[in-house]
Parts: structure tokens; sequence; C-alpha cells
């Protein structure tokens, strides 16, 4: 057992470090809303944080933490917990929004999963964030209009709505921002299919149309 080790954290997109908001600290009263968004895993935790004003959305980090190896499962655990409480803590949240565990043949990765699931609910219900959950097909289809979209045709449809040019390469991470919009979207009764200032995105057949510099 390895009870000095750390998580290695795969570094999010430069300058998206930062505090969300000093001057909560300070009792500032602000009208934005921090949303944290997590992809569940005891080998790496996707983790995205937007900050929302209105309908503005705004990527503030990205990254995913990868855990060792090596390590006892529950170690695994203690790990998941005091990261998800580092965010938090770093970001002052409001609500934390996490994909739901997805039912699979092997029982035990479910098992795991699961409590994965768990430990970084309960660090957020001790920070007292209100927790949604939402299913993979439920986050594809409020991204792209297509509960079966391919992790790819997520992220290309990510970009377009929050105005960024790049997202971390890990696809945790992506899959964790992901489920951050789709619970943006679910507050305010939009979706990927309907309109924004940018003239709008209806699904991923528009997007193809409009953005096809995206895809090569």
């Amino acid at each position: 057992m390895s009870n000095g080790r750390r998580a290695d954290i795969i570094l999010p997109l430069d300058g998206q470090a930062a505090k969300s908001r000093p001057g909560a600290e300070r009792g500032v009263v602000t009208t934005e809303r921090i949303i944290l968004g997590i992809d569940p895993g005891t080998t790496v935790m996707g983790f995205g944080v937007l900050a929302v004003e209105g309908r503005e959305i705004r990527l503030l980090e990205a990254g995913a933490i990868r855990f060792q190896a090596g390590d006892d499962h529950t170690l695994k655990l203690r790990a998941i917990f005091r990261s998800t409480t580092e965010i938090i803590d770093r970001h002052l949240p409001d609500e934390l929004a996490i994909e739901a565990q997805f039912f699979g043949k092997n029982v035990q990765s479910m098992l795991k999963l699961g409590r994965a699931q768990g430990v970084a609910i309960a660090a957020a219900l001790q920070r007292d964030l209100s927790v949604v959950e939402y299913a993979p097909k439920r986050v594809k289809q409020s991204i792209t209009g297509n509960g079966n979209a391919a992790k790819e045709q997520v992220a290309a449809m990510l970009l377009n709505i929050l105005r960024i040019t790049e997202l971390p390469s890990s696809t945790d991470a992506t899959d964790a921002v992901a489920v951050a919009v789709c619970h943006h979207f679910a507050n305010t009764g939009r979706s990927a299919g309907t309109s924004t200032k940018r003239g709008g995105v209806k699904d991923w057949s528009s997007f193809i149309r409009n953005n096809p510099d995206r895809l090569a």
C-alpha cells in the first residue's frame, strides 16, 4: 500500500486554473453561478468547472486526475474524495453535476465505479453543494441532439457552445465538461437544439454543415 502517494493531475488548459470567485470569500454578492461537472472513475476522474451568468457560460477549468494504478481500491477512493474537495475549495461551486453509473456486464467494474461516484458526491455534500446525476445518453442528447453521439461529436459541439478553440485532450475531462453543460441546459430549459446568439446549433447534422473545418 502507498499511503503517502498522491494522485497525478493531468494539467488543464493554460490559464484556466485561477480561482473562480475570489470575491465570494470576502462576502461580495455575485449573480454568477458555478457548476462543477465530474466524470467519475477509479483510474481517471474527469472534471470541468463552468461559470454561468444569465445565459452566458464560461469554462473556468477542465482536466483529469489519474490515480495510481497500483494503489488499493480504498486508497483510490480516498484520493477521489480529496481531489474533489480540492477542486471545490478552489472554485467554490454552487452545484455538482455528475455522470450517472452505466450498466455493464462486469459487475466488479460497476461496483467500483459506483463507489467512486458515491465518494465524489459525498465530498460535494460535505461542502453543501446540491447534486444532480445525468445518464450518459441524456448528456449526449443535450449537447448534440443525439443520445448515441460519439465522444468526438460531443467535444466538437462543446467547442461551439463554449466559444473556445480547444479542450483538454483527455476524453474524461471532455465528458465532465459535457455533464456540466447538460446541467446548465437542464436548469434553463435549453439544449443544443435551441438557438443561441451565434445563430444556434440545432443538432450534430447542422453543425457539420455549418462547421466543416472543425472535422478536418
